[in-house]
């Protein structure tokens, strides 16, 4: 299992010009219509006034949609300065607050037991000790609390692929390097069904629920209520 602990690869590198793209691009059709279900999903988990971090929160979008469905304390953390600059514009024009700060998944900035839920939303397949970053998870959870993963499927057919890029309204251009990102580059990077499991079984959580979307994995792991 050593390749669960590890990857040779860096990531990919969000800053600048490409996370400026990456959050127009995001910002429209599918994306937004999946951030905002996705947050509907995971405020059944809450309750008001409920401690929230997203970690790798990209463009802000997720987090900007949570806030939108009840009084929660809203954190989140990304490892690139452009979209910490990116998501704090957005929430302000958004009339919304969340607090947004730099920082790395694999080493999160907040002390132990900090908040009721974590969630990671189509950027895990990017970390490299995505195990770590699970056990990180965790350690800032409350007894009791939840992190949700939510990922691309790895395997995706070319009409998958297709059928999913046109849904996101985008330019000719923009909708080609989005599918040969897809195929050649995220869906490789994604992590199996059982690579998951193998993770979670690693990690203090032990074990997780896995439920399938029509391109991505949900992965939902509890921590252990106190005694």
């Amino acid at each position: 299992m050593s390749h669960l602990f590890s990857k040779s690869h860096k990531g990919v590198g969000m800053n600048g010009p490409i996370a400026t793209w990456y959050a127009k691009n995001t910002g429209q059709g599918v994306h937004l219509r999946e951030y905002a279900a996705f947050a509907k999903r995971l405020s059944a988990y809450l309750k008001p006034s409920s401690s929230v971090l997203e970690i790798a929160f990209g463009p802000g979008y997720g987090a900007i949609e949570l806030s939108r469905l009840g009084d929660y304390a809203i954190s989140g953390v990304d490892i690139s300065d452009t979209f910490v600059r990116i998501a704090a514009e957005k929430a302000r024009a958004a009339g919304v607050r969340v607090d947004f700060r730099q920082g790395d998944a694999q080493t999160l900035p907040f002390e132990a037991e900090t908040f009721d839920l974590t969630y990671c939303h189509a950027a895990f397949k990017n970390f490299t000790k995505p195990v770590k970053a699970i056990e990180e998870m965790h350690r800032v959870l409350r007894p009791g609390g939840i992190a949700v993963i939510g990922d691309l499927r790895p395997g995706l057919s070319d009409a998958a692929i297709a059928d999913y890029t046109r849904k996101m309204d985008l330019g000719a251009m923009d909708a080609f390097f989005t599918r040969m990102a897809f195929k050649h580059m995220l869906t490789r990077l994604a992590h199996t069904r059982e690579e998951f499991q193998e993770m979670a079984a690693a990690s203090p959580f032990k074990t997780c629920e896995i439920r399938e979307t029509d391109v991505s994995y949900e992965v939902i792991l509890r921590r252990t209520p106190a005694a």
